[in-house]
């Protein structure tokens, strides 16, 4: 894939350090490091290393990455390792895709409260799936899956919801077969909608009576217990949104959905589009009119804003295993599964050399002189780079 005309490095370095000074009321040192490691990923002032070809002796000079989870060029390597990882683990089935949405009336306690609210949404959308799975009047078995955190929608606005990814089928409760979906569809949305809302409430509540909820500004007076009950009262006046896509195709599949939803951040470099006047112009989807893809434009400052909306709390996970998938289950209960399918077992092991990180020999990338095999050779500081030469600088627009 070609590289971007338009980067969100090139954005936050025509714009960060003013961006910064204007919003010094909010902004905190978590969203000033993201931004900082942006602008470095992949220049000298991260260090690098020098490939030279075998065959020709052509030398150039590659830049390390910031590996920051919320850089848009940090998550190909990453997605990659992680995909292997999960292909010994599909099984030979049908999958399903089922995404759990959080009201928007929870976006601003969510923002306030990002560690809980995010914890609560994973536990409770999981311990909907495993309940009504487990219920013999629906599935009856014991289900595994993965779930991914996306705080976004296609226009940068606060989205909290979590992406599913789980077999159509589960278990029997004795462990002796495998109890599949019927292939119309795998859960009934309606129920697993109102025992996510249930679950969900019911965390809240824990959450506000234990003192861990937080409220601040505008949400102050939810402090006070009465008006913190008059308020979840509100959250049941609609069906919260539970989708579910029906049953597709086998674990190819599975993996391809999972490529497109993990290590995604809130906007790929290839999204954007103009930095322009002091406006971004960047494509989104718009998924209310058939998908069509459309472009907006926000000042600079509206759009950092919104990006830096979905920066995660520190050491938060944002994908999780459930049912036989955790790693309390998955040594036993993933061999079963396989053994039930009567498959010889999961996909051959990727060779370790395949996903090692440690790169110091082997080969990375073929030489554009002569095509031939290009090696590391030498290691470089920062400090090495910058005397060999001056660190490139961002052009930025009028």
């Amino acid at each position: 894939m070609n590289r971007p005309s338009l980067e969100m490095a090139d954005i936050v370095h025509c714009a960060g350090d003013d961006f910064i000074k204007r919003s010094r009321r909010w902004i905190s040192w978590q969203h000033q490091k993201v931004l900082l490691a942006i602008t470095r990923c992949r220049t000298a002032a991260l260090g690098g290393h020098r490939d030279q070809c075998s065959s020709c002796g052509h030398s150039a000079i590659s830049y390390y990455s910031c590996r920051n989870r919320h850089c848009p060029g940090c998550q190909g390597n990453a997605r990659v390792r992680w995909l292997e990882a999960r292909q010994r683990e599909l099984l030979p089935t049908r999958y399903v895709h089922v995404v759990f949405t959080l009201p928007r009336e929870l976006a601003p306690l969510a923002l306030q409260n990002k560690r809980l609210i995010y914890n609560l949404l994973f536990h409770s959308s999981a311990a909907t799936l495993l309940e009504i799975a487990r219920d013999p009047r629906h599935l009856g078995a014991e289900i595994g899956f993965f779930s991914v955190l996306h705080t976004w929608d296609q226009r940068l606005q606060h989205h909290p919801h979590v992406h599913c990814v789980l077999a159509a089928g589960g278990l029997a409760p004795d462990h002796s077969r495998w109890i599949s979906s019927r292939r119309s569809f795998f859960l009934p949305i309606k129920v697993l909608s109102r025992v996510f809302r249930g679950k969900f409430v019911a965390g809240l509540k824990s959450a506000f009576h234990t003192g861990t909820l937080q409220f601040y500004g505008n949400l102050a007076p939810l402090a006070a217990q009465g008006t913190f009950t008059s308020w979840l009262r509100l959250l049941f006046r609609h069906d919260w949104v539970v989708y579910a896509k029906r049953p597709f195709g086998g674990p190819e599949h599975a993996l391809r959905y999972l490529s497109a939803y993990t290590h995604r951040i809130a906007i790929s470099n290839h999204r954007l589009v103009a930095l322009a006047n002091g406006n971004v112009t960047f494509r989104w989807r718009d998924s209310a009119h058939a998908n069509k893809k459309r472009l907006m434009i926000l000042p600079v400052d509206e759009f950092l804003r919104r990006f830096l909306l979905h920066l995660l709390p520190r050491g938060f996970v944002r994908i999780r295993n459930f049912g036989f998938l955790t790693n309390r289950y998955r040594a036993t209960l993933l061999p079963l599964c396989f053994h039930l399918f009567h498959s010889t077992g999961p996909p051959r092991q990727i060779n370790a050399a395949q996903t090692s990180t440690h790169r110091s020999s082997a080969s990375l990338w073929n030489c554009p002189v002569c095509g031939g095999t290009m090696h590391v050779v030498e290691h470089l500081s920062a400090a090495q780079l910058l005397l060999r030469s001056p660190p490139l600088s961002r052009e930025c627009a009028a």
